[in-house]
C-alpha cells in the first residue's frame, strides 16, 4: 500500500476563517500550504460566518475531540421581521413580520435561552436524517424534520439593539446552533428572525486573535505558519497532566497501563508526558494510566 503523502507536521493551527469559504477548504488549504501528511478541524462553521477555526495538523488530530466539546463564543446579528429557508441571509424569505422587538422585550426572552435548553438544528444543517446529511434533503426539496436535542447555553446576552437588529453574545457547549437561536428567539418575540452576521471569538482555549488570515495562507508563507503553531496539548489546557516514569512511557507507547507520578480522580481524563513530550491521553488508575489515544511523535 502506497504510503501517504506529505510531511509529519503536528500542532494546532487557529485561523480567522472569511465569510463565502467553507471549513473544509480552510482545512485543505493550510494541508496544502504546509505539505502536512494529515489535518482536521475542530467544529465546522457555516460557509458565511466568520472568526476562529481551529485547524489541528496530524498527531492533533487526535486532540480534535476535546475541543469540539469544549464551550465556544460566538457574536451575531438577527435581523427582524423575516424568517428565512436557512435561517439565515442566504436563505429564501418564508415568512415575515411588521413587528419589531423593544431591548427590553430581548432582554426577558434570552432569559428562556440561557442554561439548559432543547434545540431544534436547522433543516439545512450536517445533521444526519435515515443517514442522510439533512442539507441535502432540505435542497431536493424534501421537507426535514428534525428532533430537538439538548444543548447547554452558558451565556447569552443583548449588546445592542437598532430596531431592525440586534447584535448577541452567545458561549454554548457542542452541538449548538445559532442559527437556530435566531429562528427561535424571533419565534418567541413574535417578530421573525434569522442571522445577518455570525463570527466565532473563540473556542476552548483557542482565541481569533490568535488567527491567522485565510489569505496568508501559501506555500510561500509555510516557514511563517509554522512559526505559529501551537502546541498538540493545548488543546488539553483544561485537563490534568501527569508524568509518566521511563518504564511506564514505554509501556503506555505500546499501548499498556503505564505508572505515573502525580495524581487525579479514579477514571479521571488525564494526558501524560514526559521528558521527550506528549505520550498520551489516558484514564487514571491510581498510579498508572491506561492509555486511550497513544500520541507517536
Amino acid at each position: 500500500m502506497a504510503r501517504k503523502k506529505g510531511r509529519n507536521i503536528n500542532g494546532w493551527l487557529i485561523v480567522d476563517k472569511p465569510a463565502g469559504v467553507t471549513s473544509t477548504s480552510v482545512v485543505n488549504k493550510l494541508r496544502w500550504a504546509l505539505d502536512a501528511k494529515k489535518a482536521g478541524h475542530a467544529g465546522t462553521l457555516d460557509p458565511d460566518a466568520t472568526g476562529v477555526l481551529a485547524v489541528a495538523l496530524g498527531e492533533a488530530t487526535k486532540t480534535v475531540s476535546y475541543i469540539t466539546d469544549a464551550l465556544k463564543c460566538y457574536d451575531f446579528t438577527v435581523n427582524w421581521g423575516a424568517e428565512t429557508t436557512t435561517d439565515d441571509a442566504s436563505g429564501e424569505v418564508i415568512r415575515r413580520s411588521d413587528i419589531r422587538p423593544e431591548p427590553a422585550q430581548i432582554e426577558a426572552a434570552l432569559a428562556g435561552f440561557r442554561g439548559e435548553i432543547m434545540q431544534v438544528p436547522p433543516a439545512y444543517s450536517a445533521v444526519k436524517l435515515d443517514g442522510e446529511r439533512a442539507y441535502d434533503l432540505a435542497r431536493e426539496g424534501e421537507e426535514v424534520e428534525l428532533a430537538a436535542r439538548p444543548l447547554w447555553v452558558e451565556g447569552l446576552s443583548l449588546i445592542e439593539a437598532d430596531g431592525d437588529t440586534a447584535r448577541l453574545e452567545m458561549v454554548c457547549g457542542k452541538g449548538g446552533y445559532v442559527r437556530s437561536i435566531a429562528r427561535d428567539l424571533g419565534r418567541e418575540l413574535g417578530c421573525l428572525g434569522h442571522v445577518a452576521g455570525l463570527r466565532r471569538v473563540w473556542s476552548g482555549p483557542f482565541d481569533v486573535e490568535d488567527g491567522v488570515a485565510f489569505e496568508r495562507i501559501d506555500r510561500e508563507a509555510q516557514v511563517w505558519l509554522e512559526e505559529r503553531l501551537l502546541p498538540l496539548e493545548a488543546a488539553l489546557e483544561d485537563m490534568p497532566m501527569l508524568r509518566a516514569t521511563p518504564d511506564g512511557a514505554r509501556r503506555i507507547r505500546n499501548g499498556n497501563p503505564g505508572e505515573v507520578t502525580g495524581t487525579a480522580e479514579w477514571g479521571q481524563a488525564v494526558w501524560v508526558s514526559d521528558a521527550e513530550g506528549p505520550v498520551c491521553i489516558g484514564r487514571y488508575q491510581g498510579g498508572t494510566v491506561q492509555p486511550e489515544r497513544v500520541f507517536n511523535l
